[in-house]
């Protein structure tokens, strides 16, 4: 069990980081949020939204926030698992030459996919190999990646050709599908304000480090549910796979374990000792809407995949 003093305290550091992160990012708050959830899960995150929206800048902003190494990959089709993995070098010290292991940009804390679905299916599996192992495969040797460990990657829902999607059973493997919309037109105001008047560098506090982070995954798990929210969070990923009326494919039991976890990281955000049926509700969408495949009728209908989760979330009280 949780002490409630000691969440309280969690609330402030996360209050903290939400509002240094508003020194940089305007709005976005439920996207800040949702990636600190993915962090506190030990899990991965695919953020989805037009160009522009500052995916890159919040994922470099919270990094630096947490003292975490930081790197960014820009994914296009010719680029080789090699670039992402590191390689082999021939290095020539006193008069002799031997191989020495040049690590790639996925050896860091937090690594940033731009635009995975730019990349080829290979290079794509070397990185999904990073995100589930947390360890890298280069000829015949393994190397572990230095922990905390986390990818978030971005794609783009438009400019579609050249592109590889990633098939179900990747995208299953990312916690949360992060869906970043336009700022409101005050916050569009707001930016243009900030990015148009001075070119000031903002100096960010330090919120929290790598070990504080462990020591949050672990505080995650013990985080209480209660058992009528615990069946609930199952019965709505059940829903996915009974509602044939709109859904084709429903989600596999990594979303019910996904949901409930998650759940727990969203409370512990908040304050809270215990999970909250707001909570499953909220944290549904991210969840699940990558996780499920309309039929050819709901979308004739022009139904999106959030309403599909909308409509589960309706029937299952």
């Amino acid at each position: 069990m949780i002490d409630v003093d000691l969440t309280k305290n969690y609330k402030q550091i996360f209050d903290e980081v939400m509002k240094e992160t508003g020194k940089i990012i305007v709005g976005q708050e439920s996207v800040v949020e949702q990636i600190i959830i993915a962090i506190l899960c030990d899990g991965n995150a695919l953020l989805e939204g037009y160009p522009g929206l500052a995916k890159t800048l919040t994922v470099r902003t919270l990094a630096q926030l947490m003292d975490l190494k930081f790197s960014r990959i820009q994914n296009t089709p010719d680029l080789m698992p090699s670039d992402i993995t590191g390689t082999y070098i021939i290095e020539e010290s006193s008069g002799k030459r031997q191989f020495k292991f040049q690590p790639g940009p996925v050896f860091a804390n937090v690594v940033l996919a731009d635009e995975i679905n730019r990349a080829t299916p290979k290079t794509q599996s070397a990185l999904l190999e990073a995100m589930q192992e947390k360890q890298v495969t280069v000829g015949t040797n393994t190397f572990k990646l230095d922990l905390p460990f986390f990818v978030l990657a971005t794609q783009n829902p438009i400019e579609q050709e050249g592109t590889y999607p990633l098939p179900e059973a990747q995208t299953d493997r990312f916690l949360l599908k992060i869906s970043v919309v336009y700022p409101t037109y005050e916050q569009e105001l707001q930016i243009v304000d900030r990015y148009t008047t001075e070119l000031l560098a903002q100096k960010l506090k330090v919120m929290l480090n790598k070990n504080h982070i462990l020591i949050l995954q672990g505080l995650t798990r013990q985080v209480p549910i209660a058992n009528d929210i615990k069946q609930r969070a199952v019965k709505i990923v059940l829903a996915t796979r009974t509602n044939k009326d709109v859904i084709q494919y429903g989600a596999s039991p990594r979303a019910s374990i996904g949901l409930i976890l998650a759940a727990k990281a969203r409370a512990l955000i908040q304050g809270r000792n215990h999970v909250s049926n707001d909570d499953l509700n909220v944290l549904a969408y991210p969840i699940l809407r990558h996780r499920i495949i309309l039929n050819f009728e709901a979308e004739r209908k022009g139904m999106s995949k959030d309403d599909a989760i909308k409509n589960i979330l309706d029937k299952v009280k």
